[in-house]
């Protein structure tokens, strides 16, 4: 099969999501990630919209990105404003970046109820903002939108939209299911009519309201889709969008499609775990290829078999997206996993070394308490070190004390820390104030070792997150704190678990500081 590009919507329709809010940072970490996963294009936001997708559009720009190409996602121009005045449009082309995708109406209904305007100016509409767009930027994607309801509406109509598209340059057009809701049966047919009065490549973007977005996505490249959109996870507005974490390997594992390569395929479990991290949710132990039970065995029946030709129960190789096959009575995966990271950190073990299984049992014994190593891979590397005598001490905490004071209804309140540590042979004993318990710590623990490691006035707290853990106990529960910290050169993330919040959050802030020194040293 011909080559299908992969075009990531994560950070625009999946952060539409109920409950997920990325912040400025956890975009540009996404962004670098979904790169390493070898996916086409990545639509950043839309840049006229909100302060952070326009400063988004500023900070990406500064990552050189290995493969791939980012988008600046907009609208057709509005019916009072002409597209060379249209502040939509022009916020597309001086986001820096060569490619858009724009949206447009192709239902009549929206047409006539939305924008209130006759249906001929809105094919206009399209046809002038696509052209507006071709003569400034290097690829111009058109969304469909709503095309498969517009469809069976009024099916000319429809189509003369996207003949205004293609009339006007644009380089793909993209049908969009927008409420979810058309079968892969009837996409299917909607589909074949269109290939015989358009010319333009065209691509499939699909929600998940009927729980069909990945079948039609695996539809529509059957009938010639060039370009898939999904986000990982299939997080989006409502139900959803298409699961790319699904999509991706259906279709280079299942169609022979040439979308990623065999590297890129083995690191989606990893990513989407990691994404699922910096989303701040809970990660979903079923979802198909990525799960923790995808390919988990229970039965006896299902394990006998397995373990004479794991073909008998599992539909490909769990290794080829990143997983790993688990017998639930006696738990055999965790040594790869670990040499596997291990090669990433440049740290040699012997896949028979005693300390493999020693560094599994405690991986196993730390997530059973509440720790997820996925998006804190600092900590990660960490323990592995010191599993390997690698790691050495670079203080000693003698203690500390948080207060947090409100002295005034209506008035916000002061933090301070105080902490006392041993490093160098010498007991500091400082104090800091913050803008909460956690900055307090942070200032009080950076400014009692500054003095002793100076390159620690480097690192700076970029993003901090809690996750509660257990659920049912109140102020009581356990929760994961999870920090990102960066010198300007690099960003590493680290975690803590506790009962107490502060605690947890010392835990993934002693992590920060030892990883960078660990660092400098090497």
């Amino acid at each position: 099969m011909s080559k299908v590009d992969i075009y990531d919507t994560t950070l625009r329709d999946g952060s539409q999501a109920e409950d997920i809010s990325f912040s400025l940072e956890d975009k540009l970490r996404i962004t670098e990630k979904l790169d390493e996963l070898g996916i086409s294009y990545i639509e950043g936001g839309w840049p006229a919209s909100n302060p952070k997708d326009t400063e988004y559009f500023k900070k990406i720009r500064k990552t050189g990105l290995k493969k791939a190409k980012l988008v600046a996602f907009g609208s057709t121009h509005r019916p009072k404003h002409p597209a060379p005045e249209d502040p939509n449009l022009r916020s597309l082309v001086e986001s820096g970046v060569g490619h858009a995708t724009i949206f447009g109406k192709t239902w009549d209904f929206h047409v006539a109820e939305a924008f209130r305007i006759p249906l001929e100016e809105n094919l206009q509409i399209i046809h002038d903002s696509v052209a507006f767009l071709k003569g400034r930027m290097e690829k111009v994607f058109f969304d469909a939108e709503h095309f498969f309801d517009g469809f069976r509406a009024n099916p000319e109509y429809a189509l003369r939209c996207l003949e205004a598209a293609q009339s006007a340059g644009a380089d793909c057009l993209v049908l969009c299911d927008t409420n979810g809701g058309t079968l892969p049966g009837e996409l299917g047919d909607i589909i074949k009519k269109v290939k015989t009065r358009i010319k333009a490549p065209f691509g499939i973007h699909a929600h998940n309201d009927s729980e069909c977005a990945v079948a039609n996505s695996t539809m529509a490249v059957a009938l010639g889709a060039v370009q898939v959109h999904g986000t990982i996870n299939g997080y989006g507005e409502r139900c959803g969008n298409a699961n790319l974490c699904s999509v991706i390997p259906n279709l280079k594992l299942k169609m022979g499609a040439d979308c990623v390569t065999d590297g890129e395929l083995g690191k989606l479990r990893d990513i989407s775990r990691y994404i699922t991290e910096l989303a701040n949710l809970r990660h979903f132990r079923h979802q198909p290829f990525v799960g923790d039970s995808a390919f988990a065995h229970k039965a006896g029946v299902h394990v006998n078999a397995v373990m004479k030709n794991p073909g008998t129960y599992e539909h490909v190789k769990p290794e080829l997206v990143g997983n790993s096959r688990r017998v639930l009575v006696s738990d055999l995966a965790g040594k790869s996993n670990i040499l596997r990271k291990a090669r990433e950190f440049n740290l040699e073990i012997d896949e028979h070394s005693p300390l493999l299984q020693d560094m599994v049992r405690s991986l196993k014994e730390l997530e059973n308490q509440g720790f997820q190593f996925e998006a804190a891979e600092a900590s990660f590397e960490l323990l592995m070190k010191k599993a390997l005598g690698l790691h050495r001490r670079f203080f000693d905490l003698v203690g500390f004390r948080v207060i947090t004071e409100k002295r005034k209804e209506g008035e916000g309140s002061t933090s301070e820390a105080t902490i006392m540590l041993k490093a160098g042979g010498h007991v500091e004993h400082t104090a800091a104030v913050g803008d909460g318990p956690v900055n307090a710590l942070d200032n009080a623990l950076r400014k009692a070792l500054e003095k002793f490691y100076p390159e620690l006035r480097k690192v700076k707290l970029q993003d901090y997150k809690v996750r509660v853990l257990t659920t049912g106990k109140g102020t009581s529960a356990k929760v994961r704190v999870l920090i990102e910290s960066g010198d300007g050169q690099q960003k590493w993330g680290t975690v803590g678990v506790s009962e107490n919040i502060i605690e947890a959050s010392y835990q993934a802030l002693v992590d920060s500081i030892e990883y960078k020194l660990l660092k400098e040293e090497e």
